[in-house]
């Protein structure tokens, strides 16, 4: 009789196919570790929700077998969905200091207190079950981010984490190309690798040659400076702080998120300042205006954000003036440009100069380019390679790179959020799936609102609702009031009254009918309402709004 070999599984269950939402389980007999649990900020079409978080329901089913979660690093993509992970399953998380750090502060938000925060360094080795699991520095837009490389009983899986090659970086040390190197002289099964930048010929730009753009800008601007950049770029932060103390200014801050990351990265000494260099926005009024930078939220044009605020006039504390100089330092996340690109608009109408990515170097990103791709998968060596960090397009052209470095096709697996790939020594294979979609919070409810729910809504925001209200007496089943008609993003109904009395016979003949055919169920009568009113209106005017029939017994 043969024996039954023990393979390992590597399911993804986000950040595939989408930009963000990045969470990965390796799994080997009785054990499971997670790397990551990201969120994504909602598409267009998911109507009225804030953000999307892993469906983890394999992971419940299996909480026996789950030993931990680590984390690469303190981005909202791969920490912003724990706090609804630990909920469910309180498993310790292992984490550098400043990722545990920004993941301190969203558990407070979340009232939860009760969580084991295990925190590691680059160089750190730790055993899990089945796993000998080993941190490596890398270098990306936020400190203290980490590769995952992980010795299984199968071979070894490197998870390299959002990084890029940066040799002057602002602060801590290079990537470390060395351990990466002895790694793929050893010998690597799977390589899970960034590609959120994979279709970008050569190399990053490292995030030095944005602190030269600063130095010019600042050196240049005679009024207030404000500089839009995402909370959690600390490199981009110290580098507006650093010009600022440079050229005798002081720093503000505007946004919620940048406040408390600003908070944490200066308390865990991520940030370096001069003592007086923030002050606080209440206080900007004792400085003149080219004494002063705001350092604000807002760079993917965020309708709530601070940014958008001082755009439209609506901020309590900043109002623009046009000799401000603004410096909007981040790319548009793919589908954002429209938002950004309509927020940097009304900047330059009210008068201010705008310098935005493509008209200077004011941001770099922090994700490889095609080179130093190549170097990683060049080092690594791997047998095996899964692209994650991406869409599809992202996918398959780290695919095609992977080839064209000698690795041959069929060891190269796009996979699906949710898809089992297993793994012996020697073969690979997609085998089957677990359940692995968005669960959409919606306020303070996770998982209430799905797919019928945003179906919905996308109807009444195109289409617009009808209530028709109808009374009728419980002995003779008759029409004792009503019909009523309701209207809401329909029509005006002030200056629609003809068609709403054209309405309410139609509905009037409907419930004749129903009455002289004796019927009186009134699940057959709202139908009946339902489908006369819709068939008179689309001929009428060729709308369709939602219809909610209401009868009331007296």
């Amino acid at each position: 009789m043969s024996r039954k070999i023990n393979k390992l599984k590597i399911i993804p269950l986000g950040g595939l196919r989408e930009i963000g939402k990045n969470i990965t389980l390796i799994e080997y007999k009785d054990d499971i570790i997670v790397i990551d649990c990201g969120m994504l900020f909602p598409e267009d079409d998911m109507l009225g929700i804030d953000i999307a978080i892993p469906d983890i329901s394999y992971l419940i089913k299996n909480r026996n077998k789950l030993k931990a979660v680590l984390l690469t690093h303190g981005h909202e993509d791969h920490i912003g969905g724990l706090p609804y992970f630990l909920r469910e399953l309180n498993v310790p998380v292992y984490g550098t200091r400043l990722t545990l750090g920004l993941l301190e502060n969203k558990l407070k938000e979340h009232n939860l207190s009760k969580v084991n925060l295990m925190e590691v360094k680059a160089g750190d080795k730790l055993k899990l079950g089945s796993f000998s699991i080993e941190f490596i520095r890398t270098t990306h837009s936020i400190p203290d981010s980490v590769a995952i490389a992980i010795n299984t009983p199968v071979g070894m899986v490197v998870h390299t984490g959002d990084f890029k090659i940066d040799f002057t970086p602002i602060n801590g040390a290079p990537i470390d190309l060395h351990r990466f190197a002895e790694l793929g002289r050893k010998g690597v099964l799977v390589l899970l690798a960034d590609s959120t930048n994979v279709e970008r010929p050569g190399y990053t730009m490292s995030e030095k040659t944005v602190g030269d753009t600063f130095n010019d800008i600042f050196s240049k601007a005679e009024e207030r400076i404000i500089v839009a950049t995402f909370a959690s770029n600390i490199h981009r932060i110290q580098q507006v702080i650093n010009a600022a103390e440079k050229y005798g200014r002081k720093v503000t801050v505007s946004g919620r998120s940048m406040v408390n990351t600003i908070n944490v990265a200066y308390e865990l000494g991520y940030l370096k300042m001069q003592e007086g260099t923030l002050i606080d926005i209440n206080d900007m009024n004792k400085y003149k205006n080219n004494e002063l930078v705001i350092l604000t939220t807002g760079s993917q044009g965020e309708t709530m954000s601070a940014l958008s605020r001082m755009a439209f006039s609506e901020h309590r504390k900043i109002q623009l003036v046009p000799e401000d100089t603004i410096i909007v330092s981040a790319s548009p996340i793919p589908g954002n440009e429209k938002t950004v690109f309509k927020v940097i608009n009304r900047l330059i109408e009210i008068g201010t100069k705008v310098i935005y990515e493509s008209l200077a170097d004011v941001h770099v990103s922090g994700h490889a380019c095609q080179e130093e791709l190549k170097l990683m998968h060049t080092l690594l060596k791997p047998k095996f390679f899964i692209p994650v960090h991406g869409e599809y397009r992202h996918l398959k052209r780290h695919s095609e790179l992977a080839m064209e470095l000698g690795m041959p096709e069929e060891n190269i697996f796009i996979a699906n959020n949710g898809d089992v790939i297993e793994f012996t020594k020697n073969s690979a294979a997609i085998t089957q799936s677990v359940p692995a979609g968005n669960i959409l919070v919606d306020g303070l409810g996770v998982g209430d609102v799905g797919n019928i729910v945003l179906r919905d809504r996308k109807h009444l925001s195109e289409d617009g609702l009808m209530v028709v209200v109808v009374t009728i007496s419980k002995q003779e089943g008759k029409v004792i009031a009503g019909p009523d008609i309701i209207s809401r993003g329909f029509v005006y109904v002030r200056e629609s009254e003809d068609l709403m009395e054209e309405a309410r016979n139609v509905v009037k003949a409907a419930l004749n009918e129903c009455e002289k055919r004796n019927i009186t169920d009134w699940s057959t009568l709202k139908s009946s309402i339902r489908d006369s009113l819709r068939k008179f209106l689309y001929e009428k005017i060729k709308r369709n709004p939602m219809i909610l029939p209401i009868i009331m017994e007296v």
